[in-house]
């Protein structure tokens, strides 16, 4: 009987959970998707998971649904590392400022200027933990 895209979809997915638990090599996975690829029939697509545990090609759910969750997942946690980021690159930058202010006020005979670095570290640090605080608010949205 020959198979469907659909099918070829289903035994890619079966093929990935193996691959993600380990029970298939890199070389392996590779292989047997570009022979999924080229399957025809449910016979070829059978020799492809014959060495797997608990494949029945008849039964082998759809594709999953989690895929827009994970989608989601993703971008939380990109923007999570991005803000990551932007407070170490202002902890950089701040650290930066006081050492050169510092250095000044020692060269100078403890004659220490004006703190000018707060001007450098106030605004940027304000917008910082107002985007925080939004992004937190707009993270903890989750339905139930």
């Amino acid at each position: 009987m020959r198979a469907s895209d659909g099918d070829r979809d289903k035994v890619a997915s079966v093929l990935r959970e193996h691959y993600a638990q380990g029970r298939l090599t890199t070389e392996e996975f590779d292989e047997r998707l570009e022979q999924l690829y080229s399957s025809k029939t449910y016979g070829e697509l059978a020799v492809l998971t014959s060495d797997l545990p608990d494949v029945d090609l008849r039964r082998l759910p759809e594709t999953p649904s989690r895929a827009p969750e994970r989608a989601k997942g993703d971008k939380q946690d990109k923007a999570q590392k991005g803000l990551a980021a932007a407070w170490a690159a202002w902890a950089t930058a701040s650290g930066v400022n006081w050492m050169i202010w510092l250095i000044i006020g020692v060269t100078s005979g403890l004659d220490f200027p004006y703190p000018w670095p707060l001007w450098v570290m106030g605004p940027w640090g304000v917008v910082l933990l107002v985007t925080t605080v939004l992004a937190g608010l707009g993270g903890d949205k989750k339905s139930t």
